[in-house]
């Protein structure tokens, strides 16, 4: 028999088990204190759902942290190197170090070396770095608040709003102000969703799902109707790259607004990642603890939108990166999502930003839509994932 247990950080008074469903709760009960779980067991097949918690288990995460810390910078230096022009990794770090200051740097290097390390490649790597992180955090979001394995945060219909807001821009001839274009219509097509699935008072995960693919229909179908009206070659071309995601052009200024969004949306999460770990448990468990589900799915999905909606705004459509790295998270770390969103979003830079070294290397002298490598690897991912959902449910 498997049991769960909830703490938290005060003197415990009472312990009190109970069922609920087929899952049996231990749970530690304290004065004037909130219940909380920590580590959970699902009975089924004595199937781990959250990982116990301990000195060995918190030290082969930090281990993991520490490690795929190490590797992203590592990637960092060495995707800077790579491109059309090829760098020397010394000269590359040399010419970092030089600019913040630090020691081992160099400075006497060619002027077009130093522009295309410094002006070119490293804000176009960190913005791979930080679209990543974001698209990875959020997936996790979505996936724990509609509890389906199998959820992005373009199931809001962010990615169909964001391509009509985009093909309007560029149609009306204000190729300037896409990103602004795609970031209206990220937030206008979610408001829809969310209005749609809470027209009967009470929005749920099923209403959401489905009235984000009618959004998403909605919103595509408009787009193509505005490019078989009014585009011409030239535009055509510049809307099929930008809604497969590009990193192309990447300079310091456009990196101001996608790293403040991620920074406090990567803080806000972790700091919630207590109501996730009651969210993973059902509505009916989670009210049971205290936890108004429903309170905290608007919230999220309003972060999600506008998180996502920067990033698109910022790196055009980049599919599959929110749905592989919290799926990979969890089979590294478990389901408890104090652990998972570091991982997670560790996972999302590192797989961005090989794939944009992929997008900008594969072919000599031409660079292809990062969203090709992310979908030829999440595309397989996605029916693996369906596939093993089934079986567990046919089991």
């Amino acid at each position: 028999m498997f049991f769960f247990r909830l703490y938290d950080v005060q003197v415990f008074h009472l312990f009190l088990p109970f069922r609920f469903k087929n899952v049996i709760i231990f749970m530690k009960l304290s004065k004037n204190s909130n219940v909380f779980m920590d580590a959970v067991f699902h009975c089924k097949g004595g199937r781990m759902l959250f990982k116990k918690s301990g000195r060995d288990g918190f030290s082969r995460y930090v281990c993991l942290l520490l490690l795929l810390i190490i590797f992203l910078v590592f990637s960092l230096f060495l995707a800077v190197s790579l491109g059309s022009v090829s760098i020397d990794l010394q000269d590359t770090y040399g010419i970092i170090f030089s600019r913040l200051g630090l020691p081992f740097g160099k400075d006497s290097l060619p002027s077009s070396t130093l522009a295309i390390v410094w002006n070119m490649r490293l804000p176009r790597v960190l913005l791979g770095i930080l679209a990543g992180a974001g698209l990875s955090i959020c997936g996790s979001v979505m996936q724990s608040t509609v509890n389906n394995p199998i959820a992005e945060p373009y199931i809001l219909g962010i990615s169909a709003g964001a391509t009509f807001g985009a093909t309007l821009s560029i149609i009306l001839g204000l190729k300037t102000l896409t990103g602004t274009g795609a970031f209206i219509g990220a937030i206008l097509a979610t408001a829809v969703v969310v209005l749609i699935a809470s027209m009967q008072g009470k929005m749920t995960t099923g209403s959401l799902i489905l009235s984000g693919t009618v959004v998403n229909a909605l919103f595509i179908a408009f787009a193509n109707f505005i490019i078989s009206v009014g585009a011409n070659a030239d535009s055509i071309m510049t809307v099929k790259f930008w809604t497969m995601g590009s990193l192309a052009g990447t300079s310091w200024s456009d990196l101001t607004l996608p790293a403040l969004a991620v920074g406090l949306a990567f803080l806000f999460f972790c700091s919630q990642y207590r109501i996730f770990n009651a969210m993973m448990m059902g509505e009916e468990a989670a009210l049971t603890l205290g936890v108004p589900l429903h309170v905290y799915w608007y919230l999220y999905i309003t972060v999600v939108a506008i998180i996502t909606a920067v990033l698109v705004a910022s790196c055009g459509i980049i599919g599959f990166v929110g749905l592989i790295t919290p799926h990979i998270a969890r089979r590294l770390v478990g389901t408890n999502y104090r652990r998972l969103f570091p991982i997670a979003t560790l996972l999302g830079a590192l797989f961005l930003v090989w794939a944009d070294v992929w997008a900008r290397t594969l072919i000599k002298n031409a660079e292809l839509p990062i969203g090709i490598f992310t979908a030829l690897v999440g595309a397989p991912f996605f029916i693996y994932t369906v596939a093993k959902s089934r079986r567990e449910v046919n089991s």
